[in-house]
């Protein structure tokens, strides 16, 4: 029956309807050329075996599902944690619908970014009248304080030089000469996500402190910076901030987008809210030290901030889990001279009241994870601190030394010796791995749910749940506003697994005297 006022289903049920069912059955019958059931059967049941593994680490010539994005969606998140930024992508149209739609799904708002629409003739003679026309139609329209610009691959392929283009477009009176306008060359063949966040932050960092740094003294300003790097938790910054103001740590946090992307409903759009501001950037150098919470995908950002601003950049762990938030506050207490107050330390108190609660059914439980550097390291170190046992942890966008590291961390801990660590390498590798050595749970974001249903089809006792933590989350609703560092994220970890692990476990006892024995309310 077609759609009527009254009974408007959504897709799910709608697609079920006997009519759609059968022009979906024509359209697989006529037009897909498919294999029979059975022989797609067979094949599916071949990619579950170890001999399918083989192959598949043996692969080189094409990624499935890489567990990464592109430097410049990394670049466009970086510019909106500023204050009035607009974010400029120099390339097409279409690369910047996918990152305003990456985030659109994931935070549920508006995102503000804007392209120069390069197409085939931009490909030929350069995008340099692109540039030109682009810059002055966005500072006209849309007036921002700064543009903060970036590229495409289409940009980088024909080698579009970003400084002389927007030289050349203030030259020609299309922008002020002093109207900022930071950049940062962010290739989307190499890298990821993460290192377009490191260098659109450098980029930022240099335009603003590189030429200016006469009469900066370390310390001076008597703050902090704290740089986040490429973070999708917006409770992450919101519980950085508290912990240091309960120690009554004066400090910027340099990148802080969560306004601009929590906004309220009260009727009025905001396209621009909240942000790091443009003096405090410039006063940056002036700070006490730079603190990186994500220093693995933060290299170009570390040498700049020693070299430049000759600040220490202490040698720290992501701040995840009870280990390294006490060495975070720790570390913090020695900068500045401040105590750490009585309600972190009751906080802290709470969270191992939590651990010990929850301990007896995490130990001994097996995860796979996946997700970018930092947050997987972090992950993997609160799972050892709740005795469960990381089995297979793949990061797409890390290097050797990091896959060194994390192995020396596994290895210290009597639970993580049997962990692989995987480098380089995308989740149709986990798809494989969870087959052939099943763990009881994955972490990682929604892309998983593929290999959940994977696992499902092959039995329900081969089945793998997903636990979703991690970047993007598309398939639910607000986890994007919670918290997964400090001793508060640690908790909100803490819950969401050990009730994830409770409701697979009510799963596997609701038959009706046969398995509710073990696993049923009494009173």
């Amino acid at each position: 029956m077609p759609q009527t006022i009254d009974d408007i289903k959504p897709s799910y049920p709608l697609f079920r309807e006997p009519e759609y069912k059968e022009t979906l059955g024509n359209k697989k019958a006529s037009f897909e050329e498919a294999h029979s059931p059975e022989k797609i059967e067979e094949v599916f049941q071949w990619t579950t075996t170890e001999e399918y593994q083989k192959l598949n680490f043996e692969r080189e010539a094409l990624t499935v599902n890489p567990a990464k994005a592109c430097q410049p969606l990394g670049a466009v998140l970086c510019a909106l944690g500023f204050e009035k930024t607009l974010p400029y992508v120099h390339g097409s149209q279409g690369c910047v619908a996918y990152f305003r739609t990456y985030f659109n799904r994931h935070f549920k708002e508006p995102v503000a970014c804007v392209s120069d629409s390069m197409t085939e003739d931009a490909a030929v003679f350069g995008g340099q009248k692109n540039m030109m026309d682009g810059l002055e139609n966005a500072k006209a329209l849309y007036k921002p304080d700064m543009i903060a610009v970036s590229t495409t691959c289409m940009a980088e392929v024909i080698g579009d030089d970003l400084n002389a283009f927007i030289n050349n477009s203030k030259k020609d009176g299309r922008v002020p000469q002093e109207y900022p306008t930071p950049f940062a060359h962010t290739p989307s063949f190499v890298g990821s996500h993460t290192t377009g966040w490191d260098n659109m932050f450098e980029g930022i960092a240099r335009y603003f402190t590189l030429n200016y740094m006469e009469g900066k003294v370390v310390g001076s300003n008597n703050k902090i910076n704290i740089v986040p790097g490429f973070e999708t938790y917006l409770g992450n910054y919101r519980v950085i901030h508290r912990m240091l103001d309960e120690m009554g740590i004066d400090h910027t946090m340099l990148c802080d987008p969560t306004e601009v992307l929590d906004t309220p409903a009260d009727g009025q759009f905001r396209m621009y809210s909240g942000g790091t501001t443009l003096d405090e950037m410039k006063d940056a150098p002036n700070g006490i030290d730079t603190v990186l919470l994500q220093p693995w995908h933060l290299e170009k950002t570390k040498k700049y901030v020693k070299n430049t601003w000759k600040h220490s950049v202490p040698t720290l762990n992501i701040p995840m889990g009870l280990e390294w938030t006490d060495e975070f506050l720790m570390k913090m207490s020695e900068l500045t001279g401040k105590a750490i107050p009585a309600s972190l330390e009751k906080e802290r108190g709470r969270l191992v009241d939590m651990m010990t609660d929850s301990h007896t059914w995490m130990h001994g439980k097996k995860f796979a994870i996946w997700g970018d550097p930092d947050f997987v390291m972090g992950v993997a170190k609160f799972l050892l601190e709740m005795g469960a046992e990381p089995t297979h942890i793949l990061c797409n966008n890390a290097n050797k030394r990091w896959q060194k590291t994390v192995r020396k961390m596994l290895d210290e801990s009597p639970v993580g010796q049997d962990c692989e660590v995987h480098i380089g390498k995308d989740l149709w590798h986990m798809r494989s791995l969870v087959f052939t050595n099943k763990p009881d749970f994955m972490i990682g974001n929604s892309y998983g749910k593929f290999i959940q249903r994977d696992t499902l089809h092959k039995g329900k006792e081969f089945e793998v749940p997903l636990i979703r933590i991690g970047f993007p989350i598309f398939d639910r609703h607000h986890l994007h506003r919670m918290t997964t560092l400090g001793y508060e994220g640690a908790m909100y970890m803490l819950t969401t697994i050990v009730n994830e692990i409770l409701t697979r476990l009510d799963e596997e006892t609701r038959g009706m005297g046969t398995t509710d024995y073990n696993y049923d309310l009494v009173r």
